[in-house]
């Protein structure tokens, strides 16, 4: 997609609720925009009393409409309807997207705008696919479990992928017979609202699908302990996942998905084929979405022989990323997504640095001509495991270098005190690859890659404090049932 003027976008800034636009008076948050810090909007914060009527509208709509009990088929139906206008409506979304977050417009048109409705599809296809089962029981017995959606879903997104964060958790919801209150983070609250009305566009009845503006003290707070909230499914930092876990047990034990904080490594070998690949693979897992990524692969650790030479290699791809804008089609480097942010990106390099680490490259803002908050891809080696960069999730593009000698090292090096998100290996020797997926503490292992494909089909999701249960996959529509057991007497 080509170039587009931000001073020609208009944004929607209320709630949805309902299938309409609500705007109350009372606090609201300024929403700039990375690529120039610029204030462009500014959205209401939605207080414990609109949260309260969102919840009621949603779960009134769940109890009245046709969504949860119509034929299985015919929801899908809606759901691929859905799916059709999102892809259709890419001019629109794509520049709603790039306008106030860190996604480049051609990556949003092309990747992101397609990956949105591929995974509405997707879950549209689980929706009379899975239901209950038939248990063995005695001749004189009909034993069953029975599927059934858990009602409202409390559902709060990241600013780092807006659209498809939400699609990962609305889709299995819809598609599970549920309604939704979606809160987007105040930084990128607009696309999502899009998402809304084309939800109701395609047939989801008013209210299935509500969307809360604010922040996460107020809004997100009140959101999860509303006690019409079924479950609550999160993505953003561990910290504050720990607080959302804390909020729901306090008001229901409601279950939760949390897809949380990372600190993955990637584990070169001196066999791994290719190594320029190999390079440029750690290089765009590092440097994608300027590393604002919760499975960035942060960490590399290689094997002692080949580390000169491969660091030479990332060294030479750390320099080709351009800086810019996100409404430029010649973007590869997006900025960060606030001046806060980018300032605890440059505190965290230089207690670094400060404390031994070598600075190969990197490690320094885009050329002062270059407006808002563009950090440059940065190679840090001569780190221990209690170097600030290497023991803190950084989000941003940043990348430390460890060595090892033996597997039993490389593994040592791997095991994070704290995060188990994602982890990538690299090595032609496949039972040695097999030992370090078994060895390797993490939700998600990649060999000879790093990064998911577009099918859909592999869940995500950490261990340890990296998070509980899984987005995508089967795992995440099942994470959207309860199932009741029903045993039937025969004999009467």
């Amino acid at each position: 997609m080509d170039r587009f003027d931000p001073a020609t976008i208009n944004v929607r800034s209320g709630h949805f609720i309902g299938g309409e636009y609500v705007d109350v008076h009372g606090p609201r948050i300024d929403v700039a925009r990375p690529s120039d810090g610029a204030v462009y909007a500014s959205v209401p914060v939605a207080d414990a009393e609109l949260i309260e009527r969102a919840v009621q509208n949603a779960w009134t709509a769940f109890r009245t409409s046709s969504w949860a009990r119509i034929a299985p088929r015919e929801r899908a139906r809606v759901l691929r309807r859905f799916a059709d206008l999102v892809a259709a409506d890419a001019a629109t979304l794509a520049p709603l997207e790039a306008l106030g977050s860190t996604r480049p417009v051609r990556d949003a048109f092309n990747w992101d705008v397609p990956f949105t409705a591929e995974g509405i599809r997707f879950y549209a296809e689980f929706a009379d696919k899975i239901g209950g089962d038939v248990a063995a029981t005695d001749h004189d017995h009909l034993g069953m479990t029975i599927a059934e959606p858990y009602g409202v879903i409390g559902a709060i997104a990241p600013w780092n992928f807006p659209l498809v964060m939400a699609s990962w958790k609305v889709a299995p919801a819809l598609a599970a017979g549920n309604a939704v209150v979606l809160k987007p983070s105040e930084m990128t609250p607009f696309s999502v609202l899009r998402l809304a009305e084309l939800a109701v566009e395609a047939g989801v009845p008013p209210g299935i699908f509500n969307v809360v503006q604010g922040d996460g003290r107020t809004t997100g707070d009140a959101l999860v302990r509303h006690p019409r909230i079924a479950k609550v499914t999160f993505t953003g930092s561990t910290r504050t996942g720990a607080a959302i876990m804390a909020a729901c047990a306090e008001t229901g034990t409601k279950p939760v998905t949390l897809e949380l904080g990372g600190k993955s490594p990637q584990i070169v070998f001196a066999d791994a084929p290719r190594l320029d690949d190999v390079a440029r693979r750690i290089a765009g897992a590092i440097t994608g979405n300027a590393g604002q990524v919760c499975v960035a692969g942060s960490r590399l650790l290689v094997e002692r022989s080949i580390a000169d030479e491969l660091a030479d290699r990332i060294q030479r791809l750390f320099s080709e990323p351009r800086a810019g804008a996100t409404w430029s089609p010649d973007t590869t480097l997006p900025p960060i997504i606030s001046e806060p942010q980018a300032a605890r990106i440059e505190a965290i390099v230089g207690r670094s640095v400060a404390s031994g680490a070598t600075l190969r490259c990197g490690g320094h803002r885009a050329d002062a001509a270059t407006p808002g908050a563009f950090y440059m891809p940065t190679l840090l080696t001569d780190v221990t495991p209690q170097t600030d960069a290497v023991r803190e999730e950084i989000f941003g593009p940043v990348l430390t270098l460890q060595t090892f000698d033996t597997e039993d090292a490389a593994l040592a090096l791997a095991a994070h005190p704290d995060y188990g998100l994602a982890a990538g290996v690299h090595t032609a020797d496949l039972g040695r690859a097999l030992r370090m997926v078994r060895g390797i503490e993490a939700g998600t292992v990649w060999v000879n890659r790093y990064g998911r494909t577009s099918d859909f089909m592999i869940p995500t999701g950490g261990f340890k404090r990296s998070g509980i249960g899984k987005d995508l996959g089967r795992q995440a529509y099942e994470a959207n049932l309860r199932f009741k057991s029903v045993l039937i007497d025969a004999r009467v």
